[in-house]
């Protein structure tokens, strides 16, 4: 008899208001509502976030690294996309 493998979930962590959540790394659990837990206690001791999210590594998909030419050499051309054209009052604090 062999048991089944714990599913591995990513975590995110929202440092603050504003802010993107940016992923800290994995956990093992066998639902959400154990990656949470996990989450909260593995990255957040210091208190370093707002909010987590969990997402299961195998539904994640991901652009192969070889194909990055074709992946994103066309948004060079597309300057209007990118921020440096827009004035940020200085009240803004995080964008």
């Amino acid at each position: 008899m062999t048991e089944s493998p714990t599913p591995l979930w990513e975590v995110f962590i929202r440092p603050g208001n504003g802010l993107a959540h940016r992923h800290v790394g994995s956990v093992h659990a066998a639902d959400a509502t154990l990656a949470l837990q996990a989450a909260r206690d593995v990255y957040t001791r210091r208190l370093e976030g707002i909010s987590i999210w969990v997402v299961p590594s195998s539904q994640i998909s991901a652009s192969d690294p070889q194909d990055k030419e074709p992946m994103f050499d066309p948004a060079g051309s597309k300057i209007y996309r990118h921020p440096t054209f827009y004035h940020v009052p200085d009240e803004v604090e995080n964008m």
